[in-house]
């Protein structure tokens, strides 16, 4: 788990442990995303044989965690949260509102009809 520490934070919006893990998990999921990407095409290649099939089947397995894409979640860039995020602008349902309303968003405005 070490050697996927964050060496140095490139971004500013680092507020809980969760948020910097996840921004690892991004960096090391694009580091090795071709790699998988082969593996599961050897695995998924009928025409090749059942030895070479089982031991990219055993690569991937034991490839890291974090390499997976299912290891990512979208997080607040406020608060860190994890539930409730709006993928559009990277923000809960509270902060979109109270960006909102403020005006801090462009093109948002409150509905009225």
């Amino acid at each position: 788990m070490s050697m996927f520490r964050a060496k140095k934070l490139d971004l500013g919006c680092f507020v809980n442990v969760k948020v910097i893990r996840d921004h690892t998990k991004r960096q090391v999921f694009a580091e090795h995303e071709t790699e998988r990407q082969a593996l599961r095409y050897i695995i998924r290649n009928l025409s090749l044989p059942q030895r070479t099939r089982a031991q990219a089947q055993l690569q991937l397995a034991q490839m890291h965690c974090y390499t997976r894409p299912t290891q990512i979640r979208n997080r607040c860039i406020e608060g860190g949260k994890g539930r409730g995020v709006l993928r559009d602008f990277k923000m809960t349902r509270y902060n979109f509102r109270v960006h909102a309303l403020a005006g801090h968003i462009p093109g948002v405005k409150k509905a009225s009809w």
